[in-house]
């Protein structure tokens, strides 16, 4: 069988060690079909990213003099919580290692609250050519590299920003059978005026799902917010603080234009929202995947992963809008409502996991509109 680790599996991995950490695992880490990474102990500031194709990462990091290193400016110590400067690069060790079975890779994502605050993280492992692709078999260590670009941000050790997914073989649904499966289980809903099923004919897939950006909003309470802009000077945010922060201070909001347009700026950080609203059955798993226009100047630039019983609850739920995090390269960019501008691939389960997304388990944005981090008060 080939598919996507589900919960009860991952908790296979743990108890045989394929998955293990000198701090116990926690049972909140385990996700319907993933696994939260924790941070470890220390950072070490890098002068740049890099990629470990040739050495052990720990080669590169046990220099007896910082100074005389071409990668590590210094260490920092993250037991009691540290602040991380927006635009710097940082690699932190996680508490979790990996001895993956032969026939099990895995691959990583940004949790979606790290990407609604902007904070670029990717996992890096040992003698590896590329960021969040872990192959099979991959027995080390694993380490995360975490750029603030809009907000500096106070972590801790033990704080997750990042999620690890377990892989057997292909998952990948095709698109034959994504719209024979919308047509049984309604993978796509209009958000506004209704909320009624897409038709299949309407359905576009090209190894995905494409989804369109709202940039109307909903009218009926006032001018409607149709996203916000990230602001240049603000004070620190502390991913502890739950519903702490006055959104003003960090976020311009953007109403809708008379002509139902946007113009993107170079190198600011948008969150805006999809077209439509999404739905993930029990035996399937979703993620978002990067998308570049064809001039190569638009980029949403955060993927993320849809677990199992996202905007489906327990069948109530007619989908939940995709919250898209957006930051355009070099040049202006004007978009439209219901301008194609992502895309999502489904992935099939090896097994219905025990635990679904919004039910059992906790859910930050089951319900969701155009929601922001869930550090800002609503």
């Amino acid at each position: 069988m080939q598919g996507i680790l589900p919960y009860q599996q991952i908790k296979q991995l743990i108890a045989s060690r394929a998955i293990h950490a000198d701090v116990p695992i926690e049972d909140r880490q385990i996700q319907p079909a993933s696994l939260d990474l924790r941070l470890g102990r220390k950072a070490y500031r890098l002068i740049s990213s890099f990629l470990p194709e040739l050495s052990e990462i720990t080669s590169r990091l046990n220099v007896l003099d910082f100074y005389q290193s071409d990668l590590v400016m210094y260490e920092i110590d993250l037991t009691e919580g540290v602040i991380l400067e927006k635009g710097h690069v940082y690699l932190v060790p996680l508490l979790e290692r990996l001895a993956l079975p032969r026939t099990i890779r895995a691959r990583t994502n940004p949790k979606s609250t790290t990407g609604r605050l902007d904070i670029f993280t990717r996992v890096v492992t040992d003698l590896n050519t590329g960021f969040d692709e872990i192959r099979a078999g991959y027995s080390g260590p694993l380490y995360l590299e975490i750029v603030p670009r809009s907000f500096a941000i106070k972590v801790k050790t033990g704080y997750s920003l990042n999620q690890i997914r377990f892989v057997r073989g292909d998952a990948t649904v095709s698109d034959r059978s994504l719209q024979t499966l919308h047509k049984r289980e309604s993978l796509l809903y209009h958000n506004l005026p209704t909320k009624n099923a897409l038709d299949t004919r309407d359905l576009r897939t090209d190894r995905g799902l494409f989804l369109r950006i709202d940039l109307k909003g909903d009218d009926r309470s006032g001018p409607p917010i149709i996203g916000y802009r990230a602001k240049k000077n603000s004070h620190v945010i502390d991913l502890s603080k739950v519903g702490h922060y006055a959104a003003l201070d960090f976020w311009e909001p953007l109403y809708r234009h008379r002509q139902d347009s946007l113009l993107l700026e170079p190198e600011e950080f948008y969150i805006l929202a999809s077209k439509e609203r999404i739905r993930v059955p029990a035996g399937y798993a979703a993620e978002m995947v990067a998308f570049e226009a064809a001039c190569g100047e638009l980029r949403t630039h955060y993927a993320g992963f849809f677990d199992p019983g996202f905007g489906y609850g327990r069948g109530e739920l007619h989908g939940t809008q995709v919250v898209l995090e957006v930051r355009p390269h070099d040049v202006p960019f004007l978009i439209h409502d219901g301008q194609t501008f992502f895309k999502v691939v489904y992935d099939r389960m090896l097994a219905r996991p025990s635990q679904l997304y919004g039910t059992a388990l906790g859910s930050s944005y089951q319900r969701q509109g155009l929601t922001l981090s869930k550090h800002f008060k609503v």
